[in-house]
């Protein structure tokens, strides 16, 4: 076999690795967004609650979920956003499933009109803006340049590279990456632990007058001792 020939079979090995990469997500991304919708259409429907409900739901999916960060009160708050956008045009939720999380909040932040949205989605998709690239083209308003300026672009002949910076983005989106830990029952020394830093956290913010004793507290009734928090209250007996 000619080097030329084993160097071109490597190539075509590597690009398909990087475009499965790619696609598995992309793919991810897509379920990340389907997610965040079905959680922000839950959180809208129960907006009788007020921001208690929001509150007391991201502390419920943070000691669930303790490895995940998508879950903050904010980030809660963007999915309630999301669907309600969503609601008011499917085109922008069809657009938006192509597009990382973050480029989606910026769009829907900094953009009110839906034609414009929906512009820029498929503009970041084309050309692989990266977050950086996207805010600096919502900032120097390149669709009243190009779109309304009817100004010539060569927008539909961009060939996209697999590694462009879109595709970047979307590997290294912390979201995805923190989704991809979920695990069908976490143990429970590991929810134990979450539970303490937690507490830790707040009494160190309440400052004086506090003290955390320590977890898997010790009581002794009799001649037993009792562990709490330990489940099922599970004792050992002193040994005398």
């Amino acid at each position: 076999m000619l080097e030329k020939d084993f160097k071109n079979i490597i190539l075509e090995i590597k690009n398909q690795i990087n475009n499965t990469q790619i696609e598995i997500f992309q793919n991810a991304n897509k379920s990340l967004l389907k997610l965040y919708y079905n959680l922000g259409k839950i959180i809208e429907e129960n907006s009788s609650w007020g921001n208690k409900f929001i509150d007391e739901l991201a502390i419920e999916l943070k000691i669930s979920f303790p490895n995940i960060k998508g879950f903050s009160i904010r980030n809660l708050k963007n999915m309630k956003k999301y669907y309600i956008e969503c609601q008011k045009s499917q085109i922008v939720q069809m657009a938006s499933a192509q597009i990382p999380w973050s480029h989606n909040m910026l769009i829907l932040d900094k953009i009110k009109n839906v034609e414009k949205r929906v512009w820029y989605m498929n503009q970041t998709v084309k050309n692989g803006w990266s977050y950086d690239v996207l805010a600096f083209q919502i900032k120097s308003d390149l669709y009243q340049r190009q779109v309304l300026g009817d100004k010539p672009n060569n927008f539909e002949k961009t060939l996209i590279n697999p590694q462009s910076d879109l595709a970047k983005n979307i590997m290294k989106d912390p979201y995805i990456l923190n989704l991809t830990t979920l695990k069908e029952n976490y143990i429970e020394t590991e929810l134990e632990t979450a539970m303490v830093d937690k507490i830790k956290t707040v009494l160190l913010e309440l400052g004086n007058g506090f003290s955390f004793i320590g977890n898997q507290y010790k009581i002794t009734v009799g001649n037993e001792d009792y562990f709490l928090e330990r489940e099922k209250n599970e004792k050992r007996k002193l040994k005398e």
